[in-house]
């Protein structure tokens, strides 16, 4: 085993200890935390909040930062192998984007929302859940690109179709999406059966794209 395929096995390694830790606290907070804290007595609330939410989001944040870091290094082995895909392609824009609005959305939000600093409170707890909602939307077509990228078994090689134009209506669908996350509404993904529902739905959507048009 030489150097560069040692890099590539580490980081492949890293990559998923790290997706899995982000994506398990994302799935926590969406489907667990949440329904805990409108039903918890205002102590525990005010406890769970103080000590509980802050190194959950901490975990979380940092999670989120080496997947991206990891998931950046396996991306330039794949673009110097030339095997980049639509797949691939998809699945790490929607995994830039989420780790994007982990950084630039929910956790400053989330600041606010906890009361570590100083401003509105409810409508910085609404922007943090629609941002976290739409990772959870994204998680499933995400995870579904990564995965499919080098495996997909309805292409004629082992690296999923080719780059088509096909990709820039998923592209302009995600970013119409990640619009709604900065200035929109939650829509169906205001309970969680309902963004369970949205993912699988977008995931089918955007590979039946791919894979048709």
């Amino acid at each position: 085993m030489d150097t560069m395929e040692l890099i590539g096995i580490v980081s492949r390694w890293a990559h998923l200890i790290f997706a899995l830790t982000w994506v398990g606290l994302l799935y926590y907070f969406n489907f667990i935390q949440g329904s805990y804290f409108k039903s918890a007595s205002p102590e525990a609330l005010a406890d769970a909040k103080a000590k509980l939410a802050p190194e959950a989001l901490w975990w979380f944040r940092w999670a989120a930062m080496f997947t991206f870091i990891t998931g950046l290094i396996l991306l330039v082995g794949v673009v110097k192998l030339g095997v980049l895909n639509s797949y691939i392609i998809m699945g790490s824009t929607l995994g830039t984007i989420m780790f994007l609005n982990v950084w630039l959305i929910i956790w400053p939000n989330q600041k606010i929302a906890l009361g570590m600093i100083e401003g509105d409170g409810p409508a910085a707890a609404a922007k943090a859940l629609l941002a976290s909602r739409t990772n959870t939307l994204f998680s499933g077509p995400m995870a579904f690109g990564m995965l499919a990228g080098p495996h997909f078994s309805g292409s004629s090689n082992s690296y999923g179709t080719t780059i088509g134009s096909s990709l820039y209506i998923v592209l302009a669908i995600i970013a119409l999406l990640e619009l709604n996350a900065i200035m929109g509404k939650q829509g169906p993904m205001t309970t969680v059966k309902g963004v369970i529902h949205s993912s699988i739905g977008l995931t089918v959507v955007l590979v039946a794209i791919l894979e048709v048009l």
